[in-house]
């Protein structure tokens, strides 16, 4: 399992009700499902992702985040998640703001465009950087908002959205001690629960 799912299971308490946006193949709910008791729901916009959910058995609704999530009430999820799809998202800013109107907490994971592997191949090579975190050429990626952690965390303030907790998390385990003591050079990935308190 990728390493910022494995992160997030400590973030949900048992018995919650959990809404995966961007569900992918359903593997974190699945695993939510038998580790933690929960119970919840994904919404995937690629079929094939689809028909993997059905296959283990994951509750999945087929939806384009881009068309907004009006159509689900206020707090009717414990938890909301989405990992490693802010940065492909229209509005990334709506679509936080609305996961955290429908949950309770949200918790969003995403790729950290200010890693010092990025920093190196744009300085040397002059190129936008093609890694196996993200294996896309500039033209047909579907990233199209770069965002750091730094980035991140200004929208956090200018919105009045509360950090319950923060990690940043790398593929190798010698990047992890360099990763928590300077999160946006060293932090491939970047993990944040979230809440607001009204």
């Amino acid at each position: 399992m990728r390493i910022d799912l494995n992160s997030i299971q400590s973030y949900i308490a048992t018995n919650s009700h959990v809404l995966d946006l961007a569900c992918g193949d359903g593997k974190l709910l699945l695993a939510l499902k038998n580790n933690k008791n929960v119970t919840g729901v994904g919404l995937e916009n690629d079929p094939q992702h689809i028909t993997t959910c059905i296959k283990n058995g994951v509750n999945v609704v087929e939806h384009d985040l881009n068309k907004g999530l009006q159509h689900i009430d206020r707090h009717s999820y414990d938890v909301v998640v989405m990992t490693q799809a802010l940065q492909a998202m229209q509005k990334p800013d709506v679509i936080l703001e609305d996961m955290l109107r429908i949950g309770k907490e949200c918790i969003i994971t995403f790729p950290n465009f200010a890693h010092w592997k990025a920093r190196w191949h744009l300085l040397v090579h002059g190129r936008m950087p093609v890694s196996d975190l993200l294996p896309y050429e500039w033209y047909d990626t579907p990233n199209i908002h770069f965002c750091t952690i730094k980035d991140f965390e200004i929208l956090c303030k200018e919105r009045h959205i509360t950090v319950l907790n923060k990690t940043v998390v790398s593929e190798k385990d010698s990047s992890q001690t360099l990763a928590q003591l300077h999160p946006n050079l060293f932090g491939e990935t970047a993990v944040y629960h979230l809440t607001r308190h009204h």
